[in-house]
């Protein structure tokens, strides 16, 4: 996926609705926060949206951009207002992968990533490096796409036949519809496993409402995720399934989002690099 972000760069903007939305409550959801960081990194930055928001909340922080996409982090400094890079206080921009971050044990405050990490097939590497970055104290806060997604796509798909393994003397076709989303349950599970302590877990569906498929499509595409979040399908195969797609009472194809938000905090450890527990003696 990592060329279809990078060619999306120029087109993201036009068509991140959802991003946009979902970044809006991530943020509401800080505002329960008490966080003085030193460092934020918006993980999965795309065209930045979201390290500005953290600039704005933390203005004394220094704030990263970090992508695997190098064309987005071009788009993030393109974005930054030339007051900001004249006094070099623009998001510093770094291109990793969340699995694997140039960054030093314990030195961010605050992680944020919005609609990345379900990209990934294991999201637990990834949490376990943000767990190491994050300093003790620090806080996770993401959201990702949950299984409900796509719901009117995997209906449509099964009415006509093109979803799910083939059935007896039908011939082999690609498994294709809709990729599917871990829960908010398993995600939390991930959490705990990475060492992150008491994740709160929580879940709202956004629906997005197109006039024509071809609307609908090529949204995905100036995204950068339609091959991977849409499937590979024929043309006619295509059109069977958005003849079966539900309508809505003025005879939109609406497109569901199950968002899973959470956050989770790093603890402070319960044992040190060599094995050994770390036992705390308070006075009375």
């Amino acid at each position: 996926m990592r060329g279809d972000f990078a060619q999306a760069a120029a087109t993201y903007d036009s068509a991140a609705v959802l991003a946009r939305e979902v970044g809006a409550r991530m943020a509401e959801r800080l505002d329960l926060v008490k966080l003085s960081p030193a460092r934020v990194a918006d993980i999965g930055c795309a065209t930045g949206d979201g390290i500005r928001e953290l600039q704005r909340r933390y203005p004394k922080a220094m704030p990263l951009a970090v992508d695997y996409a190098r064309p987005m982090l071009g788009a993030v400094r393109a974005a930054a207002p030339l007051s900001q890079r004249l006094l070099r206080r623009g998001p510093r921009l770094l291109n990793a992968d969340v699995r694997a971050l140039p960054l030093a044990a314990n030195s961010l405050g605050l992680a944020w990533s919005n609609l990345m990490l379900h990209w990934l097939d294991d999201p637990l590497p990834a949490f376990r490096e943000l767990h190491r970055v994050l300093e003790v104290g620090g806080l996770l806060c993401f959201a990702a796409l949950g299984p409900d997604t796509l719901k009117e796509l995997r209906s449509a798909a099964t009415k006509v036949g093109a979803d799910g393994p083939c059935l007896p003397g039908q011939a082999l076709r690609a498994p294709a519809t809709a990729k599917r989303f871990l829960d908010m349950h398993d995600l939390g599970d991930m959490l705990v496993a990475a060492g992150f302590g008491d994740p709160v877990m929580d879940m709202e569906m956004i629906t997005l409402t197109y006039a024509t498929p071809r609307g609908m499509l090529a949204d995905q595409r100036h995204l950068g995720v339609r091959n991977a979040l849409f499937g590979a399908q024929s043309w006619r195969t295509w059109r069977q399934i958005f003849d079966a797609w539900p309508r809505d009472a003025e005879g939109r194809l609406p497109a569901s989002f199950e968002i899973v938000f959470g956050h989770a905090w790093k603890p402070e450890p319960r044992q040190i690099a060599d094995g050994r527990a770390v036992m705390k003696f308070r006075p009375r």
